[in-house]
C-alpha cells in the first residue's frame, strides 16, 4: 500500500479547520468567576482596586462578532480601594458621586474582529451622567466551554469629572487603568 502524504495532509488540514471553525456563543456573564480592577497612581505609588458588584449581559457568537452586544452595570458603592477611608472618600461627589449615581454602565455599540481571538469592543461608558466612546481591544480564549474575555483600557479621570475639586491637581494620576476579565459559559 502506498501511502499518499498530500492527500494525508489535505485530511488532516480538512478535519483541523473544521473543528477551529465551530462556531462558539457565550453568553450569561458568570459573575462569581469575573473580575473588574483598576490602578492608578497616588502620591507617586501605585494603588490596586476592584468592584466588587457588577452585572452583565453578553451575547457573543465567534462566527459572527457584529451581530453581538454586551452590557455591563458596574456597582460603584463596591469599590475596594484598599482602606475604608479610601472607599467612603470615592463615593464623595468629588469622585464618583454614588448617592446620585451609584452605577457605571457601559453598552456596547459594536464588535470588530481583529484576528487571532482578539476583538474590538467599542461603546458608551456612562459615569456621574457623563457619556464618553471607548474602546476595548478584548483577548477571548475558550476553555472546557467556557469564554474569558481579557481587556484593559485607560479611563481619563477628567473626561468624567471624576476626582474634581482639591482632587484636580497630581495627587491621583489622571490615568486610571481598568482591567476586566469576564467569564462566561458557552451555549
Amino acid at each position: 500500500m502506498r501511502f499518499r502524504f498530500p492527500h494525508f495532509a489535505v485530511m488532516v488540514a480538512a478535519m483541523v479547520f473544521a473543528v477551529s471553525s465551530q462556531a462558539a456563543e457565550f453568553s450569561e456573564v458568570n459573575v462569581a468567576a469575573s473580575q473588574i480592577s483598576f490602578t492608578f497612581s497616588q502620591f507617586g505609588s501605585r494603588v490596586y482596586g476592584t468592584f466588587g458588584k457588577f452585572e452583565g449581559t453578553l451575547d457573543f457568537d465567534t462566527q459572527n462578532p457584529n451581530a453581538a452586544h454586551s452590557t455591563l452595570h458596574i456597582d460603584l458603592t463596591s469599590i475596594d480601594a484598599g482602606s475604608g477611608d479610601s472607599n467612603s472618600e470615592l463615593q464623595k461627589p468629588a469622585w464618583f458621586d454614588t448617592a446620585t449615581h451609584p452605577l457605571a454602565i457601559f453598552q456596547s455599540t459594536s464588535i470588530r474582529a481583529l484576528g487571532d481571538d482578539r476583538y474590538l469592543f467599542s461603546g458608551n461608558l456612562t459615569l456621574k451622567a457623563v457619556t464618553r466612546p471607548i474602546e476595548v481591544q478584548v483577548q477571548l480564549s475558550a476553555e472546557s466551554g467556557i469564554g474569558i474575555f481579557v481587556g484593559e483600557f485607560a479611563l481619563n479621570r477628567d473626561d468624567f469629572k471624576i476626582g474634581a475639586g482639591e482632587w484636580a491637581d497630581s495627587v491621583v494620576s489622571k490615568n486610571i487603568d481598568i482591567r476586566f476579565r469576564i467569564v462566561a459559559p458557552q451555549r
